[in-house]
């Protein structure tokens, strides 16, 4: 599919070594949206997806209105997406070019390393990623898709590092990742300084175990122990109530 439809945008999809998929839109949905935010990084942005999702529920939070003009956002608000492929990067650009929100997203050619060195990277307030997950054993031929599914490219570990020195005092990241990085990945981001604040674990159908995790950071260490919700994609061979209601300001067959 070149292009894939949601219902205030539409992404090319033809050119990004990463296409369109549910992992993205999940962490797009679930991640946290705050009114205080103001600079959000999306890293591996890909056909740039979530940072669209980002841009829609922001102008919901501040106008009540998905696909606003930009009236009545903040000015300081921006979503910047980076990615180190160069064809996913102009095709994200060519995205949010066409969106209604051109004027808060926009796209960098740029690995992570490289970013650092870039006037662009400052504090972020909030950072997200859907970022390769693939087995190291199980890389694929074509060179642009394996850097893009496998974690050679961009190693978690990076992520947690470059977000424990970039976010904001109050900032956040979050992630989509694969359900048994779990202890791995807890484990890490308290050495980086990063303390688990939300936890989604998601299982396709209510007889599998989950399959994957929507993880939340900050830099603030909870009193209580983190809120962890299940949430379950599909239940007799439909979606659930649950999944509809949680995608349905983006997908098109909600209607």
């Amino acid at each position: 599919m070149s292009v894939f439809r949601f219902k205030y945008f539409s992404v090319a999809n033809k050119d990004s070594a990463m296409k369109v998929n549910t992992d993205g839109v999940l962490l797009g949905a679930l991640m946290t949206i705050r009114p205080e935010d103001r600079t959000y990084l999306d890293v591996g942005t890909g056909t740039g997806t979530i940072a669209l999702m980002a841009a829609q529920r922001v102008s919901s939070l501040f106008t009540g209105f998905p696909a606003g003009d930009g009236a009545g956002i903040p000015a300081d608000i921006s979503v910047l997406a980076i990615d180190i492929d160069g064809p996913s990067a102009r095709e994200s650009a060519a995205n949010f070019a066409a969106s209604p929100w051109p004027g808060m997203l926009r796209s960098v050619h740029s690995s992570l390393e490289d970013f650092r060195k870039m006037p662009d990277c400052r504090g972020f307030d909030r950072i997200f990623s859907n970022p390769p997950y693939y087995d190291l054993s199980l890389e694929a031929p074509d060179g642009r898709r394996n850097a893009a599914r496998h974690e050679s490219s961009l190693s978690y570990r990076e992520l947690l590092a470059f977000s424990s020195e970039y976010l904001s005092g109050s900032g956040m990241l979050s992630l989509v990742l694969p359900a048994g990085t779990t202890v791995w990945l807890l484990r890490h981001a308290r050495m980086y300084g990063l303390h688990l604040s939300r936890m989604v674990r998601i299982r396709t159908t209510s007889r599998k175990e989950p399959s994957r995790i929507v993880a939340e950071f900050t830099r603030t260490r909870p009193l209580d122990a983190a809120p962890e919700t299940l949430l379950t994609l599909m239940d007799g061979g439909s979606y659930t109530r649950e999944y509809v209601s949680l995608t349905g300001d983006f997908y098109l067959w909600q209607e």
